[in-house]
């Protein structure tokens, strides 16, 4: 597979509702996406950064820095025989991994289309689909977080990540434990805790 060109694209959509996390609240998303083309196919992956480091060092303006300037000039034009084989000819670029896997995925999309395969399939899956979850901001409150919840699981998602914070957090999390029982229920602080919160964590 001789990587013929390499496009990247920037969305900007404004969410339904703000998303609030232990270190910000957001209102618009910059995505970024990858293109690349192989033999007459485009692949297509996504640079998962977020606009602020403070979940992670990349950034939507770093990846995109890295991207345009390091990792399109050490693979454009070269050929390799599978995507596994991306990995390392990135290897020279230290860090950096959202943006270098954005361009990788978009690889592996192109080698499932050469293999006529679901890209699942072509990395080992089984499953024919798989239980969707969703993951809800902090709230002003424990019985709005009640009422979204509520509202994802009657769109049909079967598992809940809840976004916690110091504060927000055991006693938030124990009440949804006694509303919904049953469900797969999981919690991301985004690092917002330090060890001062050792205790906590051990509650």
């Amino acid at each position: 597979m001789r990587i013929e060109s390499i496009t990247l694209r920037e969305l900007r959509m404004r969410l339904k509702a703000p998303f609030e996390t232990s270190s910000e609240i957001t209102w618009d998303r910059r995505v970024l996406l990858v293109e690349v083309g192989v033999d007459g196919l485009h692949g297509w992956g996504e640079i998962t950064a977020a606009e602020d480091p403070f979940y992670h060092a990349e950034t939507t303006e770093t990846a995109w820095h890295v991207t345009r300037d390091f990792i399109v000039p050490f693979i454009l034009g070269k050929s390799v025989e599978t995507a596994a084989a991306i990995g390392a000819l990135l290897d020279p670029i230290r860090g950096h991994e959202m943006a270098k896997a954005g361009v990788e995925n978009a690889v592996w999309d192109i080698e499932a289309q050469r293999n006529g395969l679901p890209l699942a399939k072509l990395l080992g899956g089984t499953r024919p689909e798989l239980p969707c979850g969703v993951s809800i901001g902090i709230q002003q409150s424990t019985s709005t977080l009640l009422e979204k919840i509520e509202c994802e699981l009657r769109a049909g998602y079967q598992r809940i990540k809840l976004k916690i914070k110091p504060g927000k957090d055991v006693q938030v999390v124990a009440e949804v434990r006694r509303q919904y029982p049953n469900i797969p229920l999981m919690v991301d602080a985004n690092a917002a805790y330090r060890l001062e919160h050792l205790e906590l964590m051990n509650s």
